[in-house]
């Protein structure tokens, strides 16, 4: 989903907080408004990583990985 032209306005998030079930004070409008739009842009750069080879976590074992380095 591409980001929107526009940046989330304090009342467009105090809106989606409410369709949420949350109520936010009206002086923390701008700094939810602000954070929803940081966590945006870091999805969106998430989503450019081409993550090609990587296997899923699931295949990952603690305690079985190969150290080769040298120190």
């Amino acid at each position: 989903m591409p980001l929107p032209d526009t940046a989330l306005t304090p009342q467009e998030a105090a809106r989606w907080a409410a369709r949420s079930g949350l109520t936010l004070p009206a002086d923390r409008h701008p700094a939810v408004a602000a954070t929803a739009e940081h966590i945006l842009s870091v999805v969106s750069v998430l989503r450019e990583l081409d993550f090609g080879d990587t296997p899923p976590a699931t295949t990952y074992r603690a305690g079985e990985a190969k150290s080769d380095a040298a120190v």
